[in-house]
């Protein structure tokens, strides 16, 4: 609940700051040049680092399923001693 809250504040906070930004500008990337609103700028920036940060974050959840996967459990024999 709280990470829902802390994210739409911040989704607030971002949408304010691009209406109040909202002159044209010019953007070049290496051999590219286009104007576009600066907050459109700034929300695709916004919005390609939350997506970054997915990619990354499902990559550290998948692995670390993996690993609990391949690790294997301690048996238990039936009479209770541990296996050696």
């Amino acid at each position: 609940m709280f990470a829902l809250l802390l994210l739409l504040i911040i989704v607030l906070l971002v949408a304010i700051f691009s209406i109040q930004n909202a002159a044209p500008v010019i953007i070049t990337f290496f051999l590219w040049r286009f104007e576009a609103s600066l907050a459109i700028v700034i929300f695709l920036s916004v919005l390609t680092g939350v997506l970054i940060m997915m990619i990354i974050h499902s990559s550290r959840a998948i692995s670390r399923r993996f690993k609990q996967q391949k690790t294997p459990v301690p048996q238990e024999r039936p009479d209770n001693k541990e296996v050696q």
